[in-house]
């Protein structure tokens, strides 16, 4: 077992002094994230916080993305508010538990690779709405409450030391690493900042404003609810969802962690982790959550390579909550403002605003659709699933333009349609389109050498053209079909008759009279 953590967390090619400050950043990155995200569920800010904890701490030790880093996700809080307002909040714990169980089955039926499918103009419209998400949800901190409990925006002095103690923070963000790379510059902005208000009584909200941190140790508990099959059709739907939603985002903030780092993480692995980690924090007082891009970019900017700054991150936030809670509440949130600023400007994709008029308008279009969908419904599973599908049926159409035919007679009068392109459900009608059954001669060839079969539409659209020809007394005949298209024809062989003829590869093809 000792070896077995050896090799988990030793630190290889990695700088411990770069794991551990990193790992210290994000878990002051995470308390505020956690406890809003909590606040936005209806549950207390210390849910949040312990699943912070515990899912930060086992995909950690047990995911396939090392320095990757996971947490309270506001993705899956939108979705649990409704469970948590009709139900209560047992049955959002039992939830965690089923949605984990969902990802563990994901991963053992190794389904996370089907995230390849994802189109990447669709992941920019991703990564480019989860940055205006993350600038957008820190505007709610130049937000108080006045006297008559209303929710206003802060102005006067208030304001003006907010904004400079933000743009102070992300100044010494992007400049202090052309002076020394010897810390992260990100915890040393918190620090600067948090001396600067602490010391210098600088009248502006901390941690500590939004909610105390302070708790014990998560204790495990049962979801006290009635374990019937009513039970189940409540939570499954909610299940299901965060099951999706979390697993979209952690595979596609593992890929683009992948691409910085140069490095190839392990996506069914990591649909395990996830799972374990949900299933966890629904027996020990959680929400369910899933990766945090904007974490894993702090972690991975700051030096974060390996398991330690991931696994340190977990363990530093619970230390936090039993020890250090006075302190941390003590942090100004414009430090924090400030950080969360920086992290959604170095995830926005600038360089897709480049490519506007330069790559097909579908891609553009696409790109624009799956950003505002995700910013507008805050819906990552819905906005990803809608890019898939618009890139799909674009691709389809643009395919199904590219079937076409050269039409020739040879001496013997035998009539060639030469193909090309694929054949399949959206090209079977043009396909189709390409024949003259009453005007032809007694024979025809198809010449499938540079086209092929590649579905069931494909197989039904040669056998109503073997049709339109048999009813005339006509004879069509296939050649140079592709081997998985011969398999397609094999398998069809209720709906047409293949008969191989002695010069293969050329092979008849007539239906089969009743």
């Amino acid at each position: 077992m000792t070896q077995m953590f050896y090799r988990l967390f030793r630190p290889k090619q990695y700088n411990l002094k770069d794991e551990v400050l990193s790992g210290l950043t994000v878990a002051l990155a995470l308390v505020p994230e956690a406890v809003a995200f909590s606040i936005i569920a209806g549950v207390s800010p210390l849910v949040g916080l312990y699943t912070a904890f515990i899912i930060g701490l086992v995909t950690s030790i047990l995911g396939g993305r090392p320095g990757m880093i996971s947490g309270a996700t506001g993705a899956v809080a939108v979705i649990v508010v409704a469970l948590v307002i009709n139900h209560g909040i047992e049955y959002l714990f039992a939830a965690a538990v089923l949605m984990g169980l969902i990802q563990i089955v994901v991963g053992l039926l190794k389904l996370g690779k089907l995230i390849r499918l994802v189109p990447h103009p669709v992941i920019f419209g991703f990564v480019n709405g989860l940055a205006i998400i993350i600038f957008m949800s820190q505007f709610s901190q130049f937000k108080e409450i006045n006297a008559s409990g209303t929710l206003v925006w802060i102005s006067g002095s208030k304001l003006y030391v907010m904004l400079g103690l933000v743009l102070l923070t992300m100044f010494i963000i992007k400049f202090l690493p052309k002076l020394t790379k010897a810390v992260p510059s990100s915890l040393t902005a918190i620090l600067v900042i948090s001396v600067i208000v602490i010391f210098g009584g600088v009248d502006t909200k901390n941690v500590g404003d939004i909610a105390s941190i302070k708790g014990s140790l998560p204790q495990f508990h049962i979801p006290m609810i009635p374990f019937t099959w009513e039970t189940l059709l409540i939570i499954f739907p909610y299940s299901a969802i965060m099951a999706g939603v979390g697993l979209i985002e952690s595979l596609l903030s593992l890929t683009l962690i992948d691409e910085i780092t140069e490095t190839r993480g392990h996506g069914n692995k990591e649909c395990v982790a996830q799972g374990i980690g949900n299933v966890a924090t629904g027996f020990f007082g959680g929400m369910g959550g899933c990766a945090m891009l904007g974490q894993s970019l702090i972690n991975v900017n700051a030096g974060g390579r390996s398991r330690i700054s991931s696994g340190l991150a977990a363990v530093t936030l619970l230390l936090f909550i039993l020890f250090f809670s006075e302190y941390i509440e003590m942090v100004p949130m414009a430090a924090l403002v400030g950080l969360m600023f920086m992290v959604a400007i170095g995830t926005f994709e600038w360089a897709s605003l480049k490519v506007f008029g330069k790559v097909p308008k579908p891609d553009m279009l696409v790109m624009v659709l799956v950003t505002l969908i995700t910013v507008i419904l805050h819906n990552l599973a819905l906005a990803v699933l809608v890019g898939v599908i618009v890139s799909a049926l674009v691709y389809s159409w643009e395919n199904s333009k590219r079937i076409r035919a050269r039409k020739r007679v040879d001496e013997n009068g035998v009539k060639h349609y030469e193909m090309y392109g694929p054949l399949f459900f959206a090209s079977a009608t043009t396909f189709s389109e390409k024949f003259d059954p009453i005007n032809d001669p007694d024979e025809i060839i198809i010449d499938f050498r540079e086209s092929r079969v590649v579905d069931h539409s494909g197989i039904e659209a040669i056998n109503k053209v073997t049709e339109r020809y048999d009813k005339l007394g006509k004879t069509v005949y296939i050649r140079h079909l592709t081997n998985s298209s011969k398999i397609l024809l094999e398998n069809a062989k209720k709906i047409i008759n293949v008969n191989y003829a002695d010069d293969d590869p050329s092979y008849k093809v007539v239906l089969e009279k009743n």
